[in-house]
């Protein structure tokens, strides 16, 4: 069930990132949707985080994201 929850939730983290126009924008942001969506599914807000801001910097950086 956790593995379920974790991959859940980096769907929805990689699907509602946004880009920002520095790499620290971009990981804030994808941090602070992490954060969300692991708060949501029950999840170590602290992972989601970092999953969020690693997989949005990622988007953006090799331009997945259109940024």
């Amino acid at each position: 069930m956790r593995k379920k929850t974790l991959i859940s939730a980096t769907i929805v983290m990689l699907g509602l990132a946004a880009c920002g126009d520095t790499v620290g924008e971009q990981a804030v942001i994808g941090g602070a949707v992490g954060a969300g969506a692991a708060a949501v599914t029950s999840g170590s807000v602290i992972t989601g985080a970092a999953v969020g801001a690693a997989g949005n910097v990622l988007a953006c950086e090799l331009d997945i994201a259109n940024c």
